[in-house]
C-alpha cells in the first residue's frame, strides 16, 4: 500500500513511553515510511507506517520524562497534526501483579486493560505516604476503549484460547529476521532470571542481579509449556511512582484486582477512548531489574500488532475521529 496522501489519512495513533518501546513499535510495521515532524505547535517526531492495512503514527515520550502529565502533552500534540485519529494506544512496560494459580502472570508477558464493570480497563491512584497502612486515593472515571477495539479484542483473546500465543512470537521472530541487530538484546532471557519471590524476602543489597538470591525464598509456579508470552486481560493500575515494594503491589492487587501497574495511562484515557497494553518488566518489588525491559517492550509491541490484524478498517472509518469527541465533551484539553 502506498503511503497516505496526507497526514488525514492516519487512523491509528501508538504511545511508547520510551525509546525501547518506540525501538520496538516501529520494528513491527509492515512498511516504514521513516520519520516525520509535527506541523506548527506540535513538538513531537513520529514515526509512520502501515500494520495490516491501518495506516499508524507512532510517537514517544520526551527522554527522561515520564508519567500522566507527559504523557497527555504528547498526545495533545499529536492530534495537533493528525486531526484523522480514530484511537490510540499506550504500549510498553509495566510491572506485573501476580497472583499464583489463580493469575500466573511472569516476566514477559503481556496484559492489556480491558473494562470490568465500572472500570475502563485502568484504575488511577495516588500512593500513600505510609504503605500499606495508609490509603491509596481512587482518581476519576476513565474513558473506556473505542467499540472496534474492544470488538477486535474479544476476537484476540478467543484466538489465544484456542492456539495461544503464537502470532505473537512469530511477530517478534520477523523482526528478528528484518533487524539481525535487535535479536541479541531484544530475545527471551531465560527462565532462569524470572523469579518470584515471597513477598517478605527483600533484594539483597547493593547487588545488580538476584544472582545471590536464594532458592528457598521464591514462589512455586507450574512449569508451563512453552517460553511464549501469555496475554492477560483485566485492570491495569496506574499511580504517580514506580513501586517496588511486594506489600504495596498486593495491597494494589487486592485492593483493586489489578494485574498490572504502570504510570502513563491517565494521560491517554483521560481525554478519549484508548487502550493500554504492557509488556510485565518486573514483579513490582526489590528485584526489580531491566534484563526483561527491552523482551517485554518487544512482546507488548507485537501484542499490539495482532490485535490491529483484528480491527477492521471499515468499522474504524464510522467511528468518530478523536478531535470530534473532545469537541463533543466540551473539553479545555487541546487549547493552550
Amino acid at each position: 500500500m502506498p503511503p497516505p496522501a496526507s497526514m488525514a489519512g492516519y487512523r491509528v495513533g501508538w504511545i511508547c513511553p520510551l525509546y525501547t518501546d518506540m525501538l520496538a513499535a516501529r520494528a513491527m510495521l509492515d512498511e516504514d515510511y521513516g520519520m516525520i515532524r509535527g506541523h506548527g505547535q506540535d513538538t513531537n517526531t513520529y514515526a509512520v507506517g502501515r500494520i495490516h492495512d491501518h495506516y499508524v503514527v507512532i510517537a514517544g515520550l520526551p527522554a527522561g520524562f515520564d508519567g500522566a502529565l507527559t504523557s497527555a502533552s504528547v498526545v495533545k500534540d499529536i492530534l495537533r497534526t493528525f486531526h484523522e485519529l480514530r484511537f490510540m494506544m499506550l504500549v510498553g512496560i509495566g510491572a506485573g501483579i501476580p497472583n499464583p494459580p489463580v493469575v500466573d502472570i511472569r516476566l514477559g508477558d503481556v496484559v492489556i486493560g480491558q473494562p470490568a464493570g465500572s472500570d475502563a480497563g485502568v484504575v488511577q491512584f495516588n500512593r500513600g505516604k505510609n504503605i500499606p497502612t495508609s490509603r491509596f486515593e481512587r482518581k476519576g472515571m476513565l474513558f473506556p476503549p473505542s467499540h472496534s477495539l474492544l470488538t477486535a479484542l474479544t476476537a484476540q483473546r478467543a484466538e489465544h484460547e484456542l492456539h495461544g500465543s503464537r502470532k505473537i512470537c512469530d511477530f517478534v521472530a520477523e523482526m528478528f529476521n528484518r533487524y539481525p541487530n535487535l535479536k541479541r538484546d531484544f530475545s527471551y532471557p531465560g527462565l532462569m532470571y524470572d523469579r518470584l519471590f515471597r513477598l517478605d524476602y527483600h533484594h539483597i543489597k547493593d547487588q545488580p542481579t538476584c544472582q545471590y538470591c536464594v532458592r528457598e525464598a521464591e514462589v512455586p509456579r507450574e512449569a508451563r509449556s512453552n517460553t511464549g508470552p501469555a496475554i492477560h486481560y483485566g485492570l491495569i493500575a496506574s499511580g504517580d511512582q514506580i513501586i517496588k515494594d511486594s506489600f504495596v503491589r498486593e495491597f494494589i492487587r487486592s485492593s483493586y484486582g489489578a494485574m498490572c501497574v504502570e504510570m502513563e495511562a491517565p494521560g491517554l484515557m483521560h481525554n478519549f477512548p484508548g487502550l493500554i497494553i504492557k509488556g510485565i518488566s518486573d514483579y513490582a518489588d526489590s528485584h526489580r531489574n531491566e534484563r526483561w525491559h527491552k523482551y517485554a517492550a518487544a512482546a507488548a509491541a507485537a501484542c499490539t500488532k495482532e490485535l490491529l490484524h483484528y480491527v477492521s478498517s471499515v468499522k474504524i472509518e464510522q467511528e468518530a475521529p478523536i478531535q470530534a469527541i473532545i469537541d463533543d465533551e466540551g473539553s479545555q484539553y487541546l487549547e493552550n
